[in-house]
């Protein structure tokens, strides 16, 4: 059997007892560690899974999974994925190649960013198309990400965009010597990320990002007690202007609000509101929600 058990957000004791007992059934495990990371070392998961895992980089998961499922007909052979096992799409390719080798799969789920977004206050159902936002460079500056969030605001709908992690990366020039000499570990920040999105705004000017009329929420280490989460809300520009240390360590998560804003989301949000003066007049001025004042 291959098994693919989600480990939750936050720490080893977040994995769910169904798939505490696979971990536990499996002669072989991996750790898929470029995706997402959680907030503790492999040796924790090690000490509380009474197990030995082998990290799993870009690289062995979609390129070398032969070497994964290897003896996975014979034996039980899992996969340990942050989150939950479909919030990549790497894990459905996994999936379709073991079944093409006939290895029976079984995915045991867990809580991902994708519903856990909700601990901001804002209604699941009105979440629209999830996007990704990737670390600019000078020559690289993709903005198809913006069509995904006008398409949701068009809708009146939330957008929940994911921040970009590198992870086991090369630079251009070791890349293409061939050289694996690997960059240090990267994580984009929730004011990177608005740096970035007003950016394009300001290319594009289709005013779905105005920095002053545009409500917005940083969401950081979600899943942690309280002193790993935090929740920022505010508008673009409030956001922009917090320094680093208040949006908390990574990984980060940033929400754009869209129109389709109930009372209770707001009232909800506001309590991590920069200014919550503001954050209720925008609601109320810009969005049209009503309130009682």
């Amino acid at each position: 059997m291959f098994y693919i058990i989600g480990l939750g957000l936050c720490d080893e004791k977040d994995i769910t007892v169904r798939g505490l007992e696979a971990v536990k059934s499996c002669s072989r495990i991996y750790l898929e560690a470029y995706t997402s990371i959680l907030m503790v070392d492999k040796s924790r998961l090690e000490a509380f899974y009474e197990k030995p895992l082998i990290l799993a980089d870009r690289d062995m998961v979609e390129t070398e999974s032969d070497e994964i499922l290897r003896g996975a007909d014979k034996e039980n052979v899992g996969l340990l994925v942050v989150g939950d096992p479909f919030g990549a799409t790497t894990h459905a390719d996994i999936i379709l190649r073991a079944r093409a080798l006939k290895i029976p799969v079984r995915v045991i789920h867990n809580a991902s960013i994708m519903n856990a977004v909700g601990a901001c206050g804002l209604q699941l159902y009105n979440f629209g198309q999830t996007v990704s936002l990737v670390f600019f460079t000078d020559t690289w500056k993709p903005d198809s990400f913006y069509d995904k969030i006008k398409e949701n605001a068009d809708l009146d709908m939330h957008t929940l965009i994911l921040l970009d992690i590198k992870v086991k990366e090369q630079n251009e020039e070791n890349l293409a010597r061939g050289r694996k000499i690997y960059e240090p570990p990267r994580y984009m920040s929730i004011p990177q990320a608005v740096s970035q999105l007003l950016e394009i705004e300001s290319l594009r000017q289709s005013e779905i990002l105005v920095p002053e009329k545009t409500l917005a929420i940083g969401l950081s280490r979600v899943g942690g007690d309280e002193s790993q989460q935090k929740i920022v809300s505010g508008t673009l520009a409030d956001l922009a202007t917090q320094p680093a240390e208040v949006f908390g360590e990574p990984l980060h998560s940033l929400v754009i609000v869209g129109k389709k804003l109930h009372h209770l989301e707001v009232e909800y949000a506001q309590q991590y509101a920069v200014n919550a003066t503001n954050w209720r007049n925008v609601a109320r001025d810009v969005y049209g929600c009503a309130l009682d004042d």
